[in-house]
């Protein structure tokens, strides 16, 4: 019998994968400059660092370390993260922190705990990919909603939970993915306060409130939570190593908890014992906080690298004015298509990712999204008046 597309499941069909990870693709001509991934700066990985920690928790904790542990994670990394997240006045304790393999899956076990076909989730107009593609495969109905510079606009999400009815928020609040726009301080409490009144779980995923280059840090939402409505996704992909899969989810209510646990159980077990003990020495002999000055020093200069890239970009462009993050979020005149465009910006080696695939109802096509973070500021002004020569074409 012939093998064909009816053997998938429904939630599965109409999905067709992540963009990005296509594009990365690119990423083995060495001629290319890509302003299309999120990854960190690979200067920002300390592979000696690491090797040394490995070391060292490998002789502490012995063949335990490579044994399988408890699905609830590393109590110590736990402990060592609601310490760190203070930073940024979120008071927990150990027991309510959940490592996971990055907030990918923390977002992941979310909507498997709490989503049914067509429940509602809300988020930001655009937002990050790889979360729609989670809310798709879960079968959520997804509502978008208006943004300006300040982030979510909150009288457009009352409108939206009272019509809707849903059962999440997700916000990027801090240098948001893709805009790199981060929510207005003063809107945070009254978001906080809002989903708590209605009963609607806000899914804060911040993980890239610590690459801040210049402006005052912002609580987060979180801070501000009375009743366990808001969970907190965080990672150390973006501060110490992607490839480690270390991220952590703040949870709260201890049932939503003990649900995301579940659900963990059948995914992956556990996270690596190995890399949550490797992370959890990091925090603990206090380096991260100097590497975290260390990389947002040349993050800063990449930044400012590519804003003054857009003097090469045709006229009527617009972009953000990120203030920290990986990411600058443009607008081309209106009447042009990135996504057209990128192969002709591929064939000048330089790519981005077309904006529309981070809308939930499509459209934009005039949009795109550029990362800084892997190249340096000579390459990202060659890149950035590139892709200028091929728009203006």
């Amino acid at each position: 019998m012939k093998f064909d597309e009816s053997i998938f499941s429904e939630r599965m069909k109409p999905i067709s994968g992540s963009v990005i990870r296509d594009i990365f693709k690119l990423l083995g001509d060495p001629d290319m400059i890509s302003f299309a991934g999120g990854n960190p700066s690979n200067a920002a990985l300390e592979s000696d660092v690491v090797a040394e920690l490995a070391q060292d928790v490998l002789k502490q904790y012995g063949p335990s370390l490579l044994q399988y542990g408890a699905t609830e994670g590393m109590m110590p990394l736990r402990e060592s993260t609601a310490a760190f997240l203070k930073n940024c006045g979120i008071s927990c304790t150990g027991a309510e922190i959940l490592p996971t393999q990055g907030s990918t899956q923390a977002i992941d076990l979310l909507i498997k705990a709490v989503i049914n076909p067509g429940d509602t989730i809300l988020v930001e107009s655009p937002t990050f990919l790889g979360s729609l593609q989670a809310m798709k495969i879960y079968q959520a109905n997804i509502v978008p909603v208006p943004t300006d510079e300040g982030g979510l606009i909150l009288e457009e999400v009352e409108k939206a939970i009272l019509r809707y009815h849903p059962k999440m928020l997700y916000v990027i609040p801090t240098f948001q993915n893709p805009t790199g726009i981060t929510l207005a301080a003063d809107r945070r409490k009254p978001l906080a306060e809002m989903v708590n009144k209605y009963g609607v779980i806000l899914a804060e995923d911040d993980p890239y409130r610590d690459l801040r280059y210049d402006g005052e840090a912002c609580p987060a939402i979180k801070a501000y939570d009375e009743n366990g409505w808001v969970v907190y996704l965080t990672s150390y992909s973006k501060l110490i190593s992607p490839g480690m899969r270390v991220g952590a989810a703040v949870v709260s209510n201890p049932a939503l908890l003990r649900k995301m646990v579940i659900g963990k159980q059948s995914s992956d077990v556990h996270t690596p014992l190995l890399n949550q003990a490797i992370v959890n020495e990091y925090l603990r002999r206090g380096l991260l906080m100097p590497h975290i000055r260390r990389i947002c020093g040349n993050y800063r200069r990449q930044m400012h690298a590519m804003l003054d890239g857009f003097r090469f970009f045709p006229e009527g462009t617009v972009h953000t004015q990120p203030q920290g993050g990986l990411f600058v979020w443009a607008a081309l005149p209106e009447g042009m298509n990135a996504a057209e465009l990128l192969p002709k910006a591929v064939a000048n080696k330089v790519a981005y990712v077309p904006g529309t695939h981070f809308y939930p109802e499509g459209g934009h096509e005039n949009t795109l999204r550029l990362n800084f973070s892997m190249s340096e500021p000579e390459a990202i002004e060659r890149g950035m008046r590139a892709l200028g020569e091929t728009f203006k074409a």
